[in-house]
């Protein structure tokens, strides 16, 4: 739970006045942690998945229980650990600046020089988690997402991908989580789904700067995966 001793001492760092502001919590980060650089994003990338949640709660209008059940699953928080996470939350849902600055603030999260983020999908992929826990992704939920991805950078087909992971079922869906087309030869698809399967990796989240605390998506991720290729084998094989 090194992530979240490392929050602990961010929200010890910041005003008790509880009126913290987007650029304030950030130049926190980088004070704070200003030599370590893989705790830096992990805190920053913690912070995002936290502030994002809050903003889409706020957007629809209403923090359900199964909004939080969902946003305690993807982050595993220890009880005494609570307050802090939700004082994060509460700080970040009643902050002025819109969704908007905190998204485009999120992609200085990503280095790579081609504009590619996997992180980004990985805040995306949570962001879905939670929006779903209700048991439908609302329309102003959707937009949400949407916009996030375009702030993003999100290509097109990979958004297709996560919202398919989250709101699809049958084989239509099945081929879009996987990214192959229906007449794709049974060996392309084995290759994508192994691909797939290597790049969601613990491993490789840790790699990307994904907190343990985090690495619930991943799991998440994989299971769509793994449903959606036995969905396809299924219909290859009859």
């Amino acid at each position: 739970m090194q992530i979240l001793s490392s929050l602990a001492a961010l929200l010890r760092s910041l005003p008790q006045s509880g009126r913290e502001t987007l650029e304030g919590l950030y130049e926190s980060i980088r004070t704070l942690f200003s030599g370590d650089r893989e705790t830096r994003r992990s805190v920053a990338f913690s912070v995002a998945m936290i502030a994002l949640a809050a903003k889409m709660a706020k957007a629809d209008g209403i923090v359900s229980a199964p909004e939080i059940s969902a946003f305690r699953q993807i982050f595993d928080i220890p009880p005494q650990e609570l307050r802090n996470v939700f004082r994060l939350y509460d700080l970040a849902k009643e902050d002025t600046a819109g969704y908007e600055a905190y998204a485009r603030r999120m992609t200085t999260l990503c280095t790579d020089p081609s504009g590619g983020c996997q992180l980004l999908a990985d805040i995306l992929d949570g962001l879905f988690h939670i929006a779903k826990s209700d048991g439908v992704i609302h329309q102003r939920e959707l937009d949400f997402l949407t916009h996030v991805s375009e702030i993003f950078r999100i290509p097109e087909a990979e958004f297709a991908a996560i919202l398919r992971r989250h709101v699809s079922t049958g084989r239509r869906g099945a081929y879009a989580v996987l990214g192959v087309e229906p007449d794709a030869p049974p060996a392309v698809v084995r290759a994508r789904y192994l691909q797939l399967v290597k790049e969601n990796h613990p491993d490789r989240l840790a790699a990307r700067g994904v907190p343990d605390e985090f690495m619930a998506i991943g799991l998440e991720r994989i299971k769509a995966i793994n449903a959606a290729y036995d969905e396809v084998a299924r219909a290859v094989a009859s």
